[in-house]
């Protein structure tokens, strides 16, 4: 008689996994399916994690090529050795998944590699990856099947020339000339990373903003420091085809609004125009499975969907397509399931671009607080008045403190310096205790370091900043 699992999971990224081991931890038996060779979705394999070793390594190259000196640090021009910073991504990438396997293995989760399907209730079919099928029969369904990549009308990747964020991530040499279709935070940071290691890259946006959704006044700093580091910017632009000429591309542009075309030449182009979410093959039409018009996943507050027994999270439903944001569903999850009080506080998600400096932000933006009529203040601190910032030379950036008129109640964050993507968090605790700007201005913060400039925009929200 086949087995019955109390919960089995299609897809093992960050979502998947995360609910996969509390839910063992709940004492349920759980099967999860993954129709990679790896366990961690596309962010442990081809994305968040393989991203951030090369923008790390990419950061050190050139802060030794042109910051070294000004420290007093005399070495001659370094040489890029791509193929040996392409095996430190590697290794990055399998100490990360073979970790997941680990604890998959050890909270006694048994893994199924296949591609799944919902055939029926409580039952999930499997193609196995090697060969043959199976059928699981489980209580319990849980769609973490993730996203996948956007594409141009009529652009075909073949990621060699024209390439998504996975092939961007394997160029076997550095592009002259890199256009970046898309600027939001994928698109940048790897733009980044390539500008570093000595392409010339030109950003096309069809909106006339980078960032779309951030704070507008942070994307705009943001974009000067990337203009400083020798980024172009094609905004209000949109790519109309992109055809082979020789070795190079020749990449077609017009204005949004409509208008003449320029012809760009580049060497590799990236499309990063945004994921969408994963969910073909899954059975979901045939099992009843109700999707909104983005093709998510439609689900209630316990992330149920309008089948009984199947549930879904990450980024194959409604929210911010981030692994922190699945992982937390996961969790959520597992404990609703497990008859506890599994919540996700969504006004309290934090986002990051590992750029540098990095953008870090949480709650809301300025425009979302006027348009919902709210009144607020708001408190800056840049980074140029900090002392550890001007000791480490990384001085570009400010912080951004929005708190309700009223209650003082801090709103939203917004941040961009050298590691914010750690300052952020400071914000995030306050935030979900509800917590005032002048909770956080009376905190005692160590000195001297760069989260004083959190305290200071604290102070500037009651106009008490004291180092400005």
């Amino acid at each position: 008689m086949a087995e019955t699992y109390d919960l089995t999971i299609i897809g093992t990224g960050p979502g998947g996994y995360v609910c996969a081991i509390r839910a063992a931890q709940l004492g349920m038996k759980v099967a999860v399916v993954e129709k990679r060779e790896y366990h961690g979705g596309t962010c442990l394999n081809v994305g968040c994690i393989p991203s951030k070793a090369l923008l790390h390594a990419s950061e050190m190259f050139e802060e030794a090529g042109h910051d070294f000196g000004a420290l007093g640090i005399k070495i001659s021009k370094p040489k890029l050795d791509l193929k040996a910073m392409m095996g430190h991504r590697q290794e990055t990438v399998e100490a990360n998944v073979q970790g997941v396997g680990f604890l998959l293995k050890k909270n006694k989760i048994d893994t199924v590699h296949g591609t799944g399907k919902i055939t029926g209730p409580g039952k999930v079919e499997v193609v196995l990856a090697d060969g043959g099928a199976q059928t699981i029969e489980t209580k319990n369904i849980v769609i973490a099947t993730g996203s996948d990549v956007a594409t141009l009308p009529g652009i075909e990747i073949d990621e060699k020339t024209i390439v998504s964020s996975t092939g961007a991530l394997e160029l076997g040499k550095v592009p002259e000339t890199l256009v970046v279709v898309g600027a939001g935070v994928i698109g940048l940071e790897l733009g980044s990373v390539w500008r570093r290691l000595g392409s010339n890259v030109i950003v096309v946006e069809f909106l006339d903003r980078i960032l779309p959704g951030m704070d507008g006044e942070t994307a705009k700093t943001f974009m000067r420091s990337l203009k400083k580091q020798g980024m172009t910017f094609k905004l209000g632009k949109k790519v109309t085809g992109a055809a082979k000429r020789g070795k190079a591309l020749e990449i077609s542009v017009e204005p949004a609004k409509g208008g003449d075309a320029e012809t760009i030449s580049a060497d590799v182009m990236l499309v990063a125009i945004g994921r969408i979410p994963y969910t073909s093959g899954l059975g979901l039409e045939e099992a009843g499975v109700a999707l909104d018009e983005r093709g998510r996943v439609k689900i209630d507050n316990h992330y149920a969907t309008n089948v009984a027994g199947i549930y879904a999270i990450g980024d194959v439903v409604e929210g911010p397509m981030l692994a922190h944001k699945a992982e937390d569903e996961g969790l959520a999850l597992a404990e609703l399931l497990a008859g506890k009080a599994g919540h996700v506080n969504y006004d309290v998600i934090p986002g990051v671009v590992y750029t540098m400096p990095e953008v870090a932000v949480v709650g809301k933006t300025e425009e979302e607080l006027k348009d919902a009529g709210v009144a607020y203040n708001v408190g800056k601190f840049p980074f140029t008045a900090n002392g550890r910032a001007r000791a480490m030379r990384k001085m570009d950036g400010q912080i951004k403190i929005l708190a309700d008129a009223k209650t003082d109640r801090v709103l939203g964050v917004h941040m961009i310096g050298a590691s914010v993507g750690e300052m952020i968090h400071e914000a995030a605790v306050l935030m979900e205790f509800g917590g005032s700007a002048e909770d956080l201005m009376r905190t005692c913060h160590a000195h001297p370091t760069m989260s004083e400039a959190v305290r200071e925009a604290a102070l500037a929200v009651d106009k008490r900043a004291i180092h400005m």
